[in-house]
């Protein structure tokens, strides 16, 4: 399981990476900070969205970012039977490669962090390389943009792998409430970019093989 990126170090590369989306609200402004940019992400994607967003899931392909695994529903795997592990992992590559058949899906997350052996197999049995995360700024808790840009960069190291989100679990989504609310990791997004070339570094997305 891969928590940094070696690869990356060298050329002293930052892996931002998102997590929980498509969402029709705050993606597609990440997506035009990147862009802007000229930098590239992974995007961590859960499947029954996926298959709903299918217009975001192209274009996240077409500006060159990645598109993985984060499973059909978002439940805690550590709590489901194999068969219920499969599903979800299979479900949701299915549902990437419907809404755009030229993505190429290396990558899978599990919800919360959660990983078990289970888990751990029946990713790489399909062909998915299971991604954790070095730098966690805890953006869905909405602790305020200075906290999330502060918690990244004094933390921040070739190879990275920071974890943000694009969007909120469905089984966690409120309507009207403010706990699926992405303004913050934009907010700090658009300064997260500049400071991090400011430091020399490259924001790209993770190597399909690495």
């Amino acid at each position: 399981m891969r928590d940094a990126c070696a690869a990356g170090a060298g050329r002293r590369s930052v892996y931002l990476t998102f997590d929980d989306g498509p969402n029709p609200l705050c993606t597609p402004d990440i997506l035009d900070l990147l862009a802007e940019a000229q930098a590239s992400a992974t995007f961590f994607v859960i499947g029954a969205y996926a298959a709903d967003q299918s217009k975001l899931i192209r274009r996240m392909a077409a500006e060159g970012h990645g598109i993985a695994n984060h499973t059909m529903t978002h439940p805690d795997l550590s709590r489901c039977g194999p068969g219920q592990v499969q599903y979800e992992l299979l479900e949701t590559t299915r549902a990437i490669r419907m809404a755009c058949p030229r993505a190429s899906v290396g990558h899978m997350r599990a919800p919360y962090g959660t990983w078990t052996e289970q888990v751990l197999h029946t990713s790489m049995g399909a062909g998915l390389v299971p991604v954790h995360w070095s730098i966690d700024p805890r953006d869905w808790s909405r602790p305020g943009v200075d906290a999330i840009v502060d918690r990244v960069i004094v933390s921040v190291e070739p190879g990275a792998i920071v974890l943000l989100h694009d969007g909120c679990p469905p089984n966690e989504f409120k309507p009207g409430a403010q706990t699926g609310l992405r303004d913050q990791t934009v907010m700090a997004l658009s300064r997260l970019i500049p400071a991090l070339h400011e430091r020399g570094f490259q924001i790209r997305s993770l190597p399909q093989h690495h």
